[in-house]
């Protein structure tokens, strides 16, 4: 899913890293007042394995890639979608300034798919489903975040002109809704081992958000 330099214009991808940092600002001010010393180091520890999953990429025509996202497990595990912008701005960053992964002009661009539509689809799908069974909430959402983020993608490389947009949704969209399966799978088994092991780290204590209720 990561956009490489050179396929968004500018001033396409000015205005993409301008609502970018204008999320990421929030994302902050919710940190600053919702994180405290037991949540930090799972953050930690979580972006580290988002990190680790994004390193594996399946490329797909036309110059982009697909691979597992990691925004609904965030959003979820902490109570947010201001968690998933925080933390996939944190991963992007890193991997467009040291290791040229998505690159320097399309940063604002991967941050507004993966982190913010990612993190908003994935967080309110699963708190929308969550009513009927936690853990096929969690399923779908961690899918729905990566398919929706992959088609949001898919569209701006077509206002890019990069994309033709039969073959843009074609790819885009096939790859991550396959790839959404294995997303949603390792998500829903995290979730339920922190849940677990360490209810005390899951941001929703309420029964009714409990992933595991009926």
């Amino acid at each position: 899913m990561h956009i490489p330099d050179g396929l968004i214009p500018f001033p396409q991808w000015i205005i993409y890293i301008a609502i970018s940092f204008i999320a990421l600002i929030l994302a902050l001010k919710w940190a600053r007042n919702n994180l405290d010393e037991r949540a930090i180091p799972l953050l930690a520890v979580i972006s580290a394995g988002i990190f680790a999953i994004q390193a594996m990429n399946i490329p797909i025509p036309f110059g982009t890639s697909g691979h597992m996202m990691g925004a609904a497990l965030v959003a979820i595990i902490f109570g947010s979608p201001w968690a998933a912008v925080l933390v996939l701005s944190i991963v992007l960053i890193l991997q467009g300034l040291l290791f040229g992964d998505g690159g320097i002009t399309a940063l604002g661009v991967n941050i507004f798919n993966m982190g913010v539509v990612g993190g908003f689809v994935g967080f309110y799908s699963y708190k929308s489903l969550k009513r009927i069974n936690g853990k096929f909430a969690v399923f779908i959402a961690a899918w729905a975040s990566i398919f929706i983020a992959s088609i949001a993608a898919a569209f701006e490389l077509v206002v890019a002109g990069a994309f033709p947009i039969d073959l843009g949704l074609i790819y885009m969209g096939g790859f991550h809704a396959i790839i959404g399966l294995i997303e949603a799978a390792i998500t829903l088994v995290v979730i339920l081992a922190i849940q677990n092991v360490r209810p005390d780290l899951f941001s929703l204590k309420d029964k009714k958000s409990e992933v595991s209720s009926k």
